[in-house]
């Protein structure tokens, strides 16, 4: 039975690049692990092996580098439109361009002050310690015509002590949790955003500014919403990046619900009044949402396992 070849794409996975820019004694790092996936006109290379229209993936990792010297990382997104663009213009037989981003983010370490007897100790600036709250990720996407951008993060570990209830749910014959009027809300967030920025003639966003305010925004609805349920403050989350970020039309979600179950202290003659937990680490619940601009289709895939 005949075969024919069906969705194809190719090129180097996973390339480390650090990026040191020296302003004078100051100096600044930009982290990055980036993948890059080409598709086009690849029939041949499948169906007889010839490499006429193939771009070796070892020439897309030394483009990565020459890159991040020529350009500078002024973002993971605008890295990543540098290069998406380049080897869609400069390689004909290539139709569209995937670059993926995460993006690992340092912060300087705070030495002693100007006072302080280790001689010169006020102005080290170039000294630092990976930041371990989330990591950073970016997928931009090019077909010579069109840009998709899809931002994020993910392993944003968030808790609230209270302020979270959980009652009022359905009850059958395999039902043993008991509701609960005052818990603990924990997650760990991996979220993805799409711009609406979709073509050079319009304005760019400031991306590293919109990167803040959006875990801004995020951050403080999980923070403020009196929660009765996960997919709740879900909701109030990504409806809070919508309404104050005019430049994404699109949030999705996946948060697992990082259970914490009081311990039963009373066979040691203790009452445990909301102070003793067990973090269970599986199984865990698993909430799952996209939030819309109104008028707007989704576009981020439903599993962002590889996204």
């Amino acid at each position: 039975m005949p075969t024919i070849l069906g969705q194809n794409q190719y090129g180097k996975a996973e390339n480390r690049v650090v990026k040191i820019t020296r302003d004078g004694a100051t100096h600044h790092i930009k982290d990055l692990n980036v993948s890059v996936a080409l598709s086009g006109d690849m029939d041949e290379v499948h169906y007889s092996g010839s490499n006429a229209n193939v771009l070796p993936t070892d020439t897309t990792k030394n483009t990565v580098f020459a890159f991040a010297k020529e350009y500078g990382i002024e973002s993971a997104e605008q890295f990543g439109i540098h290069l998406a663009r380049h080897f869609v213009t400069s390689q004909e037989p290539i139709h569209r361009a995937r670059i993926r981003i995460e993006e690992y983010a340092w912060e300087r370490i705070e030495t002693s002050d100007a006072n302080s007897k280790f001689i010169g100790a006020d102005e080290v600036k170039h000294s630092f310690v990976r930041k371990g709250q989330e990591i950073r990720v970016t997928q931009v996407t090019y077909d010579g015509e069109k840009w998709e951008v899809v931002s994020g993060l993910k392993d944003l570990i968030v808790m609230n002590s209270t302020n979270s209830e959980f009652w009022g749910y359905v009850k059958d014959k395999y039902t043993t949790l008991q509701e609960a009027y005052d818990r603990i809300l924990a997650t760990q967030v991996s979220a993805r955003w799409r711009f609406n920025w979709t073509d050079d003639e319009q304005k760019m966003p400031n991306w590293e500014k919109s990167y803040e305010q959006v875990k801004k925004h995020m951050l403080q609805a999980f923070a403020e919403t009196y929660s009765l349920s996960l997919q709740q403050t879900l909701y109030q989350m990504g409806s809070r990046i919508i309404n104050n970020r005019s430049e994404i039309d699109e949030v999705r979600f996946s948060l697992p619900n990082k259970h914490h179950f009081l311990v039963d202290l009373e066979p040691f003659g203790l009452k445990n009044d909301n102070e003793v937990y067990y973090a269970a680490d599986r199984p865990y619940g698993l909430i799952e949402a996209t939030i819309l601009r109104d008028g707007c289709e989704p576009k981020i895939p439903v599993d962002m396992t590889n996204l």
